[in-house]
């Protein structure tokens, strides 16, 4: 679960930042009242630094998100995301990914929410990528259901190179009703090929088969 410490972290940052956010974005939540009580994945379409900052800031749970695990290595970040109990990812490596979903599928015993984002980086062509298989994996291994999400105009905010967000813009936040796996019938492929699908109709993003990855030239996760 996370930490006490983690919790308390995550609560001062949410008070301290999100007048400033309601004040500096038009920010419109759609379906929030699909997200179930208890256990749940958050999954959603990933364009910008400020996608977990505004998916934070319109949930009244606290949310965990796996962050890329450079974002613990640097001083001006870390003190933030560790904190706010966030989980550290490092990409490209099968060891970090397993303790990642460990540490989720803990969260996650506790009733807590996980935010993941299944393209595994942001997109940097506007496209909604195909999904690694980790959050349906978590979603077996947990019995947690996922929200599909569809984050809309946080890339105008901040785009991937860009250092500095941008204020006055409009972001909407779109859930989607609640995905659950069946371990019976448990093709873990066809169920993220469906979350994708949902993520897609929420967020309006034209779908493409390759990997995010491929695109950012990094390695892959699955």
């Amino acid at each position: 679960m996370t930490e006490p410490g983690g919790l308390l972290g995550y609560r001062m940052a949410k008070a301290l930042l999100a007048n400033p956010l309601h004040h500096a974005y038009d920010i419109e939540v759609d379906g929030l009242d699909r997200v179930p009580a208890g256990a749940v994945i958050l999954a959603a379409n990933h364009r910008s630094f400020m996608d977990s900052i505004f998916l934070a800031l319109v949930m009244n749970r606290p949310v965990s998100f796996l962050a890329k695990a450079e974002y613990f290595d640097r001083r001006t970040t870390a003190w933030f995301f560790r904190s706010t109990g966030q989980i550290p990812l490092r990409r490209g490596s099968p060891a970090g990914a397993r303790r990642a979903l460990e540490t989720a599928g803990d969260l996650l015993r506790g009733g807590g929410v996980v935010g993941v984002y299944p393209e595994g980086t942001r997109s940097r062509d506007g496209l909604l990528h195909r999904g690694h298989l980790g959050p349906a994996r978590l979603a077996l291994a947990s019995g947690a259901p996922i929200v599909p999400v569809g984050l809309v105009g946080t890339d105008r905010v901040q785009s991937p190179d860009q250092r500095l967000p941008r204020l006055r813009k409009r972001v909407e936040a779109r859930f989607g009703e609640p995905l659950r796996l069946d371990p019976q019938e448990a093709n873990l492929r066809d169920f993220t090929d469906r979350m994708m699908a949902d993520i897609g109709e929420l967020c309006g993003q034209e779908h493409t088969d390759r990997y995010a990855q491929l695109v950012a030239r990094v390695p892959e996760l699955d």
